[in-house]
C-alpha cells in the first residue's frame, strides 16, 4: 500500500467522518482527500515526478500532515524533517536525500533561511520572501492527478527518514509501503481497535506519533492532532473527544502521573496506551497500569525496523488471575506475528533462549537500507540479519529482555554490567524522576559505573541513600559508585536521554 491508500481506505469507510481535527475543528476524509490530489497536482505542476524528495518541516498540523498524502499521490517520497534540529544538520540530511522541494510553517522561516539549499520553498501558513504561499502553490490545475487509478508497487520507497544520530554523519533509512504495512498489519492485529478508533496525537507526527496514524485510518478513525506539548490539555483532550488510542514516550507520561488532574480526569474510554521510544521505569509503569488504567501497551522498534519488532500488549501487563506480571514489566514483550528474532553472538552464531547477545531481526519490517550508504547497509544486515544494536536475551516463555545499547554496556572490575538494569533499579526509588547509567574511567575498576539522576519535583535524596538502595536490589557490584543529582537530563529531539553529551561533561 501507499502511504495514500490508507487515507483513501478511511474515506471508503465513510468520507464525511471526520479525519483530521485541530483546535476544535475538524477535516471530513473527503476534504482531506480532495486536499490531498491538490497537493499532488500542485507537486506535479512544479516539476516533482515519481520517485523525487519531498521535505515537510512543521510542528504537528493537519495541513502539513495532510502533505504527506499528497506526495504520496504524486508518487513522491516523503522526507520528515525535524524542526528541533540545528539548520546545520537539517541541511545534511536534506543534501543527503536530495530533496528538491521543502514545505515549510513560517515559524521556521528563519532556519530555512540558514540552509542555503537550491530548493523549491513552499510556505504553509504566511508570506516568506523567495518562497510560494500556499495558495500560490495550489492555484493551477487541481484536478491533474484526481484520475490517477494505477497502483504504485508496494516495495516503492515510500519514506527516507533521519536516524537521529548524536555522532557522526546521520544516515538515511530507507522505509517501503512494504515496510510501512507490516509495520500497520502488526499494529492491528497486536493491539486492541474496537469500533472507529479516536487518536490522540500529541508527540511529534514526524517521528512515532506520525507513523500510528496509518492503522488508525485504515479503520476509518479520527485523529486530534496537538499542536504543542501540554499535559493538561491532553488530560482534557482524552476526556473530551473520548480517545481511544494514543503514544507517548515515558518522560511525557511521567508528567501526566504528576499532574494533578489525572485523577479527577475520565479515562474510561482508552483501549490502548502505547509508550516506547525509551526504557520506562517498572515503578512507574504499574503505576500507570493502577492510575491510567489496564490500557498500557508497549511497542518497540527503531527507524529501521519500525515501531513492531515487539510488543507488550494491555492484557499482556497482568496474568491469568489479573494480578499484574510484575515479571514482565521490564521487558519488551514478545516478538511480533511478522517479524523473527533472533539473539546473535559477535561471530554470527544464533544463541539459546536466557543467552546474552545482540538483538537481530528478520522479515517485511525491515528497512530497504540506508540511502546512498552501502557499507552502513552491509554491516546492519551482516549474517542475513538486520542488527538493531540492542542487548538482550529471550525467555523460556519469548518473551524478549533488552538489557542495554551494545555501546553503553560497563565493564567495572571485569564484569559487564547493563546499564538499562543499574537504570531501573535506581528509578525504582520514590524519589527519582529519570536517570542514566554511565561508565567513566576509573584506575581501580578499569570503569566505574556512574548514575545521573533527575528527582522529581520537591524531592531530594542522599547520593550515598541512592546507593545503598540500589545495592540491596541488584548487589554492590552492579551499583554505582558515584551518584550525581542534576536538575534536568540532557535529550534529544524525540526525548531519549543523550548519555554521550553526560560523558562529555565528566
Amino acid at each position: 500500500m501507499r502511504l495514500v491508500d490508507y487515507l483513501d481506505k478511511g474515506a471508503s469507510l465513510g468520507p464525511d467522518a471526520p479525519c483530521l481535527t485541530t483546535d476544535g475543528q475538524s477535516r471530513s476524509y473527503a476534504e482531506v482527500q480532495e486536499l490531498s490530489f491538490r497537493i499532488a497536482a500542485a507537486l506535479e505542476r512544479r516539476g516533482v515526478e515519481p520517485g523525487d524528495k519531498v521535505a515537510i518541516l512543521s510542528a504537528n498540523d493537519p495541513v502539513a500532515f495532510s502533505c504527506v498524502f499528497g506526495i504520496s499521490r504524486a508518487g513522491a517520497v516523503w522526507c520528515p524533517i525535524n524542526p528541533r534540529n540545528e539548520a546545520a544538520e537539517n541541511r545534511e540530511l536534506l543534501e543527503l536525500f536530495e530533496c528538491g522541494t521543502l514545505i515549510f510553517q513560517a515559524s521556521f522561516a528563519p532556519l530555512v533561511s540558514r540552509l542555503e539549499l537550491p530548493l523549491t520553498l513552499v510556505c504553509l501558513d504566511g508570506d516568506v520572501e523567495g518562497a510560494l504561499t500556499w495558495q500560490a502553490f495550489l492555484d493551477g490545475a487541481p484536478d491533474a492527478v484526481a484520475g490517477r487509478t494505477e497502483a504504485q508497487p508496494v516495495d516503492d520507497l515510500a519514506m527516507l527518514v533521519g536516524t537521529g544520530s548524536t555522532t557522526g554523519r546521520p544516515k538515511g533509512v530507507m522505509l517501503t509501503g512494504a515496510n510501512l504495512e507490516a509495520m500497520t498489519a502488526i499494529t492491528l492485529m497486536s493491539y486492541p481497535f474496537d469500533g472507529r478508533p479516536t487518536y490522540l496525537a500529541l508527540a511529534p507526527l514526524t517521528h512515532a506519533a506520525g507513523v500510528l496514524c496509518f492503522p488508525v485510518l485504515a479503520l476509518g478513525g479520527e485523529i486530534v492532532v496537538m499542536r504543542a506539548p501540554d499535559v493538561g490539555l491532553f488530560l482534557t483532550f482524552v476526556e473530551r473527544h473520548r480517545v481511544t488510542h494514543t503514544f507517548l514516550p515515558p518522560t511525557l507520561i511521567y508528567l501526566v502521573l504528576d499532574h494533578a488532574g489525572l485523577d479527577g480526569t475520565d479515562l474510561s474510554s482508552l483501549q490502548c496506551f502505547w509508550y516506547g521510544a525509551a526504557p520506562m521505569s517498572t515503578a512507574r509503569l504499574a503505576e500507570a497500569l493502577n492510575r491510567i488504567g489496564p490500557v498500557m501497551g508497549q511497542l518497540f522498534g527503531q527507524t529501521e525496523a519500525p515501531m513492531m519488532i515487539s510488543t507488550l500488549a494491555p492484557r499482556d501487563h497482568f496474568r491469568s488471575d489479573g494480578s499484574v506480571a510484575t515479571e514482565r514489566l521490564s521487558s519488551a514483550g514478545r516478538p511480533t506475528p511478522l517479524v523473527t528474532v533472533g539473539i546473535m553472538a559477535e561471530d554470527g552464531a544464533l544463541l539459546r533462549r536466557g543467552e546474552r547477545g545482540e538483538i537481530v531481526v528478520r522479515g517485511s519490517l525491515v528497512m530497504r537500507g540506508y540511502y546512498r550508504n552501502d557499507e552502513a547497509t552491509k554491516a546492519a544486515s551482516a549474517h542475513g540479519w538486520h542488527h538493531t544494536g540492542d542487548i538482550g536475551y529471550l525467555d523460556e516463555d519469548n518473551v524478549l529482555f533488552i538489557v542495554d545499547r551494545a555501546k553503553d554496556m560497563v565493564i567495572t572490575g571485569g564484569f559487564n554490567v547493563y546499564s538499562t538494569e543499574v537504570e531501573q533499579a535506581v528509578m525504582a526509588h520514590p524519589a527519582v524522576q529519570d536517570c542514566a547509567v554511565i561508565g567513566l574511567p576509573d584506575e581501580k575498576w578499569g570503569e566505574r559505573v556512574t548514575a545521573v539522576v533527575q528527582l522529581r519535583r520537591g524531592q531530594d535524596v542522599d547520593p550515598a541513600e541512592l546507593t545503598a538502595f540500589v545495592k540491596q536490589r541488584i548487589g554492590s557490584v552492579k551499583a554505582p559508585k558515584q551518584v550525581e543529582v542534576w536538575p534536568d537530563l540532557p535529550r534529544s529531539k524525540v526525548g531519549k536521554i543523550l548519555k554521550n553529551e553526560i560523558k562529555q561533561s565528566f
